[in-house]
């Protein structure tokens, strides 16, 4: 990758906390999905290979978009993919569900 090929950004669990109420970012869970069933971020979008081409169809792919896994680690694949489709914005969240959990543990919906 050049440098000036477009990329992701990184997103704290705490900047994310800061504006979650906000309702202008949109907060993507690529974990399975019984883990997402269990509990996740409020207001998150399960997003699996499966519901990709719909999600595509329908985003608004200016919108702040930020990707959440278990630990950061996978997010960070997924977020450059959509950027590579052409989405402007885009986050992923380090230390991931894991730490949102830790950090906000009344903050999460099942």
């Amino acid at each position: 990758m050049s440098d000036n090929e477009p990329t992701f950004q990184h997103l704290s669990i705490a900047q994310l906390h800061d504006v979650l109420s906000s309702g202008t970012h949109v907060v993507l869970d690529i974990r399975d999905p019984a883990s997402f069933q269990s509990s996740h971020i409020p207001g998150a979008i399960h997003l699996s290979n499966d519901s990709i081409p719909d999600f595509l169809r329908e985003a608004d792919f200016d919108a702040p978009t930020v990707v959440c896994c278990y630990h950061g680690i996978s997010s960070q694949q997924a977020a450059q993919f959509l950027v590579g489709q052409d989405f402007t914005d885009v986050y992923s969240l380090d230390g991931g569900f894991t730490d949102w959990q830790s950090s906000y543990p009344d903050n999460v919906e099942s």
